[in-house]
């Protein structure tokens, strides 16, 4: 039992110097990187080489060629982005590009995607590079299985 106390003991005073020395430690945050590369480079890279990074889907995409519409939203959130002050959210950019893969550039801004009936809003993180703006709007209402108590009723319930 005097085997126990003691670690028990030691353990306690051990935790309590630790919280003297950690008083002061600030929370750190994880460098955000792409496959590597930090955030700060991927911003500086021409599409060619960001291109090189991406899976075979969006590769393919943009060796077809980008076309107009996606550049015209990209104008558009560099707009809106221009237009906000310092430590603000810049306005939603509407949009119906589903099909958009997310770049670099677009970190910041909020997207108000489309999902066929209305434009959710997507604001745009580091980790959502190389995926496409779909993935963030969801098109249906997820179904709830499973309520009891609703059998042959429907929503034909007595108020007691």
């Amino acid at each position: 039992p005097s085997h126990s106390e003691s670690r028990a003991e030691q353990s306690s005073s051990h935790l309590a110097a630790m919280a003297d020395e950690d008083q002061p430690k600030k929370r750190t945050f994880r460098k955000f990187s792409y496959r590597g590369i930090d955030l700060d480079k991927l911003l500086d890279m021409s599409n060619q080489d960001l291109m090189e990074l991406f899976r075979a889907r969006q590769r393919r995409k943009f060796s077809r060629g980008i076309k107009r519409a996606p550049i015209t939203l990209l104008k558009k959130l560099r707009m809106s982005k221009r237009e906000t002050s310092y430590g603000e959210k810049p306005e939603a950019v509407k949009t119906h590009l589903r099909n958009m893969v997310i770049v670099p550039e677009m970190i910041g801004s909020v997207v108000g995607v489309y999902n066929g009936k209305q434009f959710i809003n997507v604001e745009i993180k580091p980790e959502m590079i190389g995926h496409y703006l779909a993935e963030f709007s969801i098109t249906y209402k997820p179904i709830k299985h499973g309520r009891a108590g609703m059998a042959g009723k429907g929503a034909f319930i007595p108020l007691k």
